[in-house]
């Protein structure tokens, strides 16, 4: 068995093809993977940190926007396809895959293209609630489109090749218990609330969550993780601007401010409550741990899509979305208030959060590329 996986930019599109590729591992020792992105940060770190080869194509995204500069931008984003057709054409020549899954991200495009002019089996998944650009222009050339959610209005033509499979996670998520992860952490009787704004954080969210943090350490609710993102600069900013609050000068040892969150599983699996974004990879998780979620979309993504992703997990119970523009933080932290005060509240979203998760969401995708080879 031999397969390309392409993806590239977000953890959204890295991670389900990194759980995917483990399970086709899991099931063929002997199979030959190789990964094809668009050479940015996250993947040249993420991909070979798992073991896999990687091999980057250079390709830029379309400006959608109405402007000379977006004029001028997408020549030269035409300009980097031809060439993008022209490498992925070496790349599946000399490579000779069974199979090429694609899981986000303009890269997906001219590699998946390629393969299914010279009929090789492929495949797209699409982890949002609404079609990415890469998907709806790949559609109608790829043998199957894979979905994260049901009933997307977009693919109805397309209905005979569309299969519902999930998001795959990464495999540490779900090994440890709720109950195993909190004494872990050392984690006291009291609810445990996460917060994290994506990889790079989000510079007002952090702001806001300035009196959140606040009226948490003088009310003493709830053990309150946070992860700034951006790098040690802005946490360090972060940790400076509460040092000035007396309240919070030092931080009482139940709020753990960090860069990042290092061992997400772990934090997740004992959390009572998360507040983040609603990218795909971070629903993914939610969905698949059952976790109760209140989400601030971000407004900085393509097609709104966050919003719309986390529109569909309020629909069924098992998120509270806020929008960042009617945001403060004692609106944050009044709604986190009244969330973890109604238990049984807390114990049906849980179970809402659930039910739109796939648990084996790698693993039916791994049976489908094994099945068209």
């Amino acid at each position: 068995m031999r397969v390309i996986f392409v993806c590239g930019g977000t953890a959204g599109h890295i991670n389900p093809a990194l759980a995917v590729a483990a399970e086709v591992r899991r099931i063929d020792p002997d199979a030959k993977i190789l990964f094809v992105g668009s050479g940015r940060q996250l993947e040249n770190r993420l991909i070979p940190q798992e073991g896999y080869r990687l091999t980057n194509i250079a390709v830029r995204g379309f400006d959608r926007r109405l402007s000379p500069a977006m004029v001028a931008g997408n020549l030269r984003a035409l300009k980097a396809l031809r060439q993008a057709f022209s490498e992925s054409d070496k790349i599946l020549q000399s490579f000779a895959p069974d199979v090429v899954v694609g899981t986000g991200g303009y890269v997906c495009y001219p590699v998946l293209a390629k393969a299914a002019d010279m009929g090789i089996p492929t495949f797209i998944h699409e982890s949002n609630a609404v079609l990415g650009l890469a998907t709806k222009m790949l559609a109608g050339k790829v043998d199957n489109i894979l979905v994260a959610f049901e009933s997307i209005p977009a693919l109805r033509r397309y209905a005979d090749k569309t299969v519902y499979v999930g998001t795959p996670v990464r495999g540490d998520f779900g090994r440890l218990t709720k109950h195993d992860a909190r004494l872990k952490l050392g984690i006291d009787g009291r609810p445990l609330v996460v917060s994290f704004w994506g990889s790079l954080g989000a510079e007002h969210m952090n702001e806001m969550i300035l009196d959140f943090i606040e009226m948490n350490a003088r009310s003493r609710l709830f053990n309150h993780i946070h992860a700034t993102g951006g790098g040690e600069a802005v946490h360090k900013a972060l940790k400076d601007k509460l040092a000035g609050r007396r309240v919070t000068s030092p931080l009482p040892q139940w709020i753990d401010i960090r860069p990042y969150i290092a061992n997400m599983a772990e934090v997740m699996a004992a959390a009572d409550l998360i507040l983040c974004r609603a990218g795909a990879s971070t629903i993914a998780e939610l969905t698949y741990l059952g976790k109760p979620a209140l989400i601030v979309p971000s407004p900085n993504v393509a097609n709104n899509h966050q919003l719309k992703n986390a529109r569909r997990l309020e629909a069924v119970g098992g998120a509270v979305v806020l929008e960042e523009k009617d945001l403060t933080g004692e609106k944050l932290y009044e709604t986190v208030r009244r969330l973890l005060i109604d238990l049984p509240g807390l114990a049906r979203m849980s179970q809402a959060m659930k039910s739109l998760g796939v648990s084996d969401s790698a693993k039916r995708i791994a049976e489908l590329i094994f099945s068209a080879c």
